[in-house]
Formats: C-alpha cells, sequence, structure tokens
C-alpha cells in the first residue's frame, strides 16, 4: 500500500517545522538528501498575490521544508516556478516577493531561479512525447513537489499532479490547452507530465485551502493540514478525500488509476500522522464547472449526442465588466487567442471558446467568473 502523512500544522514556524519532521520521520525523507545534490522545490505561484489569498503555497511551509533539508548537509536547493503569463526575470521577481518566497531565501540561502531556459525532455507518454521543462526542474537530483491543495475550474483539483504542469515555461503552457482543448486529453497529458518529472517527494500545503472557483478566484478554507507522500498520484486520492469527491471524478486521478500509477481509492491507502484530521475536514464547495457526465449510462447510440450536450452545457468564463480593470492578462494567457480588450474592457468571442478557464486562472482582480447561465448560446 502507498503511504500517505497528514499532520496537522499552522503557518507560525514551530507548528510547520514539528509537522515537516513527522512527515520526513513517517516517510524516511532523510533517504532521499544528501550533501552535492542539486534540489529543487518547485512551488506553486500561480501569480501575484499574497500568502493569506490561499493562491499560492505558504512561505512558511517552505522555510520549514528547506530548513530540514539543510539540515542533511544539502547547500544547492533552488526555488523555481513558471507562473502563469510571461516567463520573465521581471514577473519572478514581482512573484517572488509577492508571495514570500524572496523572504525565505534572503533567510534561508536558498536560490530563487531566474534562468529561463527550458530542456526538452523525451518520455514515453501516452499524449505527448516529449516536454520543455524549465531547466532546474530538469537538471535537479531531487524534485521536491510543493503543492496548495485548491479546487480548479478545469480539472476540479489542484494538487500533486496539476501543480507539476509549472515545470513548463511560461506561455508555453497555452500551447498545451491549444493541443488538448477537452479536459480528458489535458488531464491525460498532466499524467504525462507527471510521470516525466516523477518527483521524489510531494509536500502539500492545506493548512488554508482554495473552495469554489479555484485556482485563483475562489475563497480559502481552513483545514489546518499538511500532507506529504513520496507518490504525488496517492497523495492525490487523498485529495478527493478531503474535497469530497470520488476519485474517478478527477481525470488526472482517474487516469493514473487506468495507468495503474495511483490506488484507487483510500481503502488503498496507508494513511499516517495524524489521520483523524481528515474526518474533521471542513465541507468544499465545488466549483460552478463541475458537472456529471452521465452518457455512459445510455445506451450506446445516443451517447455521442448526450457528450455533446454535456460539453455545450459546460460553465464558460464570463467578463464581470464592474470589476476589470483592462489590464490584458485574459488575452495574454487564452490558448485559442478569443479574448481582446476594447475600451479598457476585455471582451471574450465565445465562438473559438475552449472553456479551459486560463483567463479566470489569470485574472488578478477576480473580474472573470464562470457560468452555466446561456452555456448553449455560443
Amino acid at each position: 500500500m502507498e503511504t500517505v502523512s497528514l499532520i496537522k500544522a499552522e503557518y507560525d514556524g514551530a507548528s510547520m517545522a514539528r509537522a515537516v519532521q513527522a512527515h520526513f520521520d513517517a516517510l524516511h525523507l532523510e533517504e532521499l538528501f544528501s550533501p552535492g545534490m542539486r534540489v529543487v522545490l518547485k512551488l506553486n505561484l500561480l501569480m501575484r498575490r499574497a500568502p493569506e489569498a490561499a493562491t499560492t503555497t505558504h512561505p512558511a511551509l517552505i522555510k520549514a521544508i528547506v530548513e530540514r533539508i539543510q539540515a542533511f548537509g544539502v547547500t544547492d536547493i533552488t526555488l523555481a516556478d513558471s507562473p502563469g503569463g510571461p516567463y520573465t526575470k521581471a514577473a519572478l521577481e514581482g512573484i517572488y516577493r509577492t508571495c514570500g518566497i524572496e523572504q525565505v531565501a534572503r533567510e534561508t540561502g536558498a536560490k530563487l531561479n531566474f534562468d529561463l531556459t527550458h530542456v526538452d525532455k523525451t518520455c514515453g507518454g501516452k499524449m505527448v512525447k516529449s516536454f520543455p521543462l524549465i531547466r532546474p526542474v530538469a537538471e535537479a537530483d531531487v524534485v521536491v513537489n510543493v503543492a496548495k491543495l485548491k479546487t480548479h475550474c478545469m480539472t476540479l483539483l489542484s494538487g500533486g499532479v496539476k501543480n507539476l504542469f509549472g515545470c513548463i515555461p511560461g506561455l508555453t503552457k497555452p500551447e498545451f490547452h491549444c493541443r488538448f482543448p477537452e479536459p480528458e486529453q489535458f488531464c491525460s497529458m498532466l499524467v504525462d507530465l507527471s510521470q516525466l518529472v516523477s518527483p521524489q517527494v510531494t509536500f502539500v500545503d492545506a493548512v488554508d485551502a482554495m473552495e469554489g472557483d479555484g485556482p485563483s478566484g475562489g475563497s480559502p478554507v481552513h483545514c489546518g493540514v499538511t500532507l506529504c507522500a513520496r507518490s504525488v498520484w496517492a497523495l492525490d486520492v487523498v485529495h478527493c478525500a478531503i474535497l469530497g469527491v470520488e476519485p474517478e471524478q478527477v481525470l488526472t486521478v482517474k487516469e493514473a488509476i487506468r495507468r495503474g500509477l495511483s490506488p484507487a481509492g483510500m481503502e488503498e491507502i496507508c494513511l499516517v500522522g495524524e489521520p483523524q484530521a481528515l474526518a474533521a475536514m471542513p465541507p468544499f464547495v465545488p466549483p460552478r464547472t463541475k458537472k456529471t457526465d452521465f452518457s455512459s449510462q445510455l445506451p450506446r447510440l445516443l451517447r455521442p449526442a448526450a457528450s455533446w450536450a454535456v460539453r455545450r452545457a459546460a460553465a464558460r468564463p464570463v467578463i464581470r465588466r464592474s470589476r476589470c480593470v483592462g489590464c490584458g492578462k485574459c488575452a495574454e494567457s487564452c490558448p485559442a487567442h478569443t479574448i481582446e480588450v476594447r475600451d479598457k474592457k476585455a471582451y471574450i468571442r465565445y465562438q473559438n471558446c475552449q472553456k479551459c478557464y486560463c483567463c479566470h486562472e489569470m485574472c488578478p482582480v477576480k473580474a472573470i467568473g464562470v457560468s452555466r447561465l446561456f452555456a448553449f448560446k455560443l
């Protein structure tokens, strides 16, 4: 059975240090680290948001992990991510500063990544045979995946596997949305990527998670736990239990189970640490994009029409004009280039909208919502 560690924690330094130490002890993580290694912490730094917004990995967890790894004589530790939008030095500087990562580097001596190059890595993926990876991840001896537990309008869950999408540099990510516009295809691609990166260990910040229309437009929800596992796929099964959804409802988890990478459910996972905290989790509000595809239960001849109807009825992004500041972040991140700024307000041409919700995800002022109203009127 795969082992997942769940430990209660808060964001003060002593509590987080205790939690990280407990994860290391439970999973024998000391085996992974030795002097001379190049270690990269792949964070979730989606955008410029303060830690209390529950959009990015909290610096308290990152600092505790860095200090624990340093205790094993590791000195080459890099903090890295390719956030949404352009992958530039100026963009990274602003994100590191706002998200509290710059301070972590200053206090611990860990390096901030400013290498903007990438390395093409081949793999035997089902959907993709080669991925461009940001250089720190591609060249690391150990990849420590440090995710944030959030709901997600496209993938339902932003956990361990989805966090690895940030290993792809900058605006190359929208290209993958164009190549794989259907959620099933896109999530299968994410599983290919997770197999290629294959992080040796994944930590998850679920002290303050996000519910509703995540990964950036939802609301913080206090769970008071951190999680850790060597298997990123098993960890996402536990995330499903926290969110209150079945593993089959999360397409990345469903695909990992199909490939034999993941346990099929909680009954196949050994939950250690403080497992009783799982029962105390608050109910999560799902994203408004959550849907149930009933087509597989219909007669075969009716399934194509039912699947078409489900896709057409999916919630679409909607501009809240009163909030829109015309910054263009949505247009910049739209893989199908269906958005433009007119008279300092964003405008969506729905005829070509892929319903990937990248615009919703990257809006810095939460001016793009999702709605099922008029979903058929494209």
